[in-house]
């Protein structure tokens, strides 16, 4: 009974152990995934920043340095999920405009669009794979592909306003001023924020049931 009870202390033992080493190994391995994310992010900042600079691009007063903005930045580009796919969607918009105010107003738009625009293309990906499941006929599914590709305006109306992750600037002849800004926006909510949007249009345009609409979703 004794020697039982130790085989069996002993075997819960090794299992703890083996279990604290996966758990050790994984610590290491991500604190490892992080290093390399900033140094890669950094030397691509570094290019970057360098370049804008001698371009003209400045920041605004009170704003985080403009090499600190765009190592923040390619941070934010390089962070990945439990996947190890992108986190965030990432979009520019660039505007011209004889203020800064209106200038800030039409890049965010631009942006906003472009934004809406790579969107659109994960969804039309996923509805794409999923049309056969649906068991939709020939004429259904080239409508059902139709109302995706054409739902990039209506996403960016879904997505309201995006705060920019920055906004730089540059000062042209003719007393003109250009904006830059990056917009950074969760794939994962961008995606449920589409399939909204798409299973909408779907419903009202074909008059398509939710078994159907459940089957192009992917659920």
């Amino acid at each position: 009974m004794k020697q039982k009870m130790h085989l069996l202390t002993l075997s819960t033992l090794c299992c703890a152990l083996f279990l604290f080493s996966n758990l050790l190994n994984a610590q290491q391995n991500q604190k490892q995934l992080e290093k390399e994310i900033k140094d890669k992010a950094i030397r691509e900042a570094r290019k970057e920043s360098k370049s804008l600079k001698k371009s003209g691009w400045y920041v605004a007063p009170g704003s985080l340095p403009l090499d600190k903005l765009i190592e923040n930045a390619w941070m934010k580009q390089y962070m990945v999920d439990e996947q190890g796919n992108a986190r965030f969607i990432t979009a520019d918009g660039n505007a011209v405009a004889e203020s800064k105010s209106v200038a800030d107003m039409q890049s965010i738009e631009l942006a906003k669009l472009q934004l809406a625009g790579l969107i659109q293309t994960n969804i039309s990906s996923l509805v794409d794979a999923n049309i056969g499941n649906a068991q939709l006929s020939t004429t259904d599914a080239a409508s059902v592909t139709e109302i995706v590709q054409s739902a990039k305006n209506v996403i960016a109306q879904e997505l309201g306003y995006v705060n920019p992750f920055f906004k730089i600037y540059r000062d042209l002849p003719d007393d003109k001023i250009e904006a830059q800004v990056r917009l950074f926006y969760d794939v994962k909510q961008s995606l449920e924020i589409a399939k909204k949007v798409v299973r909408k249009e779907l419903k009202e345009k074909l008059e398509m049931n939710s078994q159907q609409l459940d089957k192009l979703m992917g659920l």
